[in-house]
């Protein structure tokens, strides 16, 4: 496959020349977690970690950038937003500690990705098997958005995860955010799909050597209105490992 860190972003700034010379997953990830070039993002997540949340004021928040977590030599990459305030950022795991990653590693364990349902923190013993999820930002974000700029500075991070993965086939894209990042961030690569493909839960579409994979994200507000389901993940994510046992 081509190179992944030529074609990025000209304000993606210092976070490309590091990415790059990350070797592996764990110095990618320790690039990751000590990186610093969203004053904005920065400024947040250390708040958010000193003033806490009453439920876990006596908790230590993780406060920094969360790398992805799974299996290396996965075929199905999860793709969310960013990490909660709360969640992630609390816990240093990507979807742990809040009801969205309740509903998502619940499903997973499910399907046979996960070797069980719940993630609380690291060092619980969660392990993923043929998946890997991260964020395609990879800071909690002030009102859970990120603006362009933060947005475009994570991709280099991103670009080197998929580079240090080559056996994704399937990017299954939690929001229309992720759906829109992932297409962003195949097409830094030169894999690009016209006309753009549009988000939904169970679209599909094919791009360069991937399938994206639609899915309503695991949100609250998308679980507690039945907007996405038990059924519906379950069906989504056996639908993820077909198109992977079929690439």
């Amino acid at each position: 496959m081509p190179g992944a860190l030529g074609a990025i972003p000209e304000n993606a700034g210092g976070t490309a020349a590091a990415a790059a010379a990350a070797t592996g997953l764990p110095a990618l990830a320790a690039a990751v977690t000590s990186c610093r070039a969203c004053p904005r993002l920065v400024a947040w997540r250390e708040e958010v970690a000193k003033l806490k949340r009453a439920a876990f004021a006596a908790q230590d928040y993780w406060g920094r950038p969360v790398a992805g977590f799974g299996d290396p030599a996965a075929r199905l990459l999860l793709l969310g937003l960013a990490p909660a305030a709360h969640g992630a950022n609390r816990t240093g795991r990507v979807f742990t500690g809040d009801r969205s990653g309740d509903f998502l590693y619940a499903a997973m364990h499910r399907a046979g990705l996960a070797n069980q349902p719940t993630s609380t923190g690291l060092g619980d013993g969660l392990e993923l098997h043929d998946a890997w999820v991260t964020a395609a930002v990879r800071c909690a974000p002030p009102a859970n958005k990120p603006l362009p700029a933060e947005r475009d500075t994570c991709l280099p991070w991103s670009l080197r995860e998929l580079e240090l993965l080559p056996r994704l086939r399937v990017i299954v894209c939690l929001g229309a955010f992720a759906w829109d990042a992932a297409l962003r961030l195949l097409a830094a690569r030169d894999e690009q799909q016209s006309p753009k493909p549009r988000f939904g839960h169970s679209a599909e579409a094919r791009v360069g050597g991937w399938t994206l994979l639609g899915c309503f994200h695991p949100s609250q507000q998308n679980t507690f209105t039945g907007k996405l389901t038990e059924p519906m993940i379950d069906t989504l994510l056996r639908r993820a490992i077909e198109l992977a046992d079929g690439a």
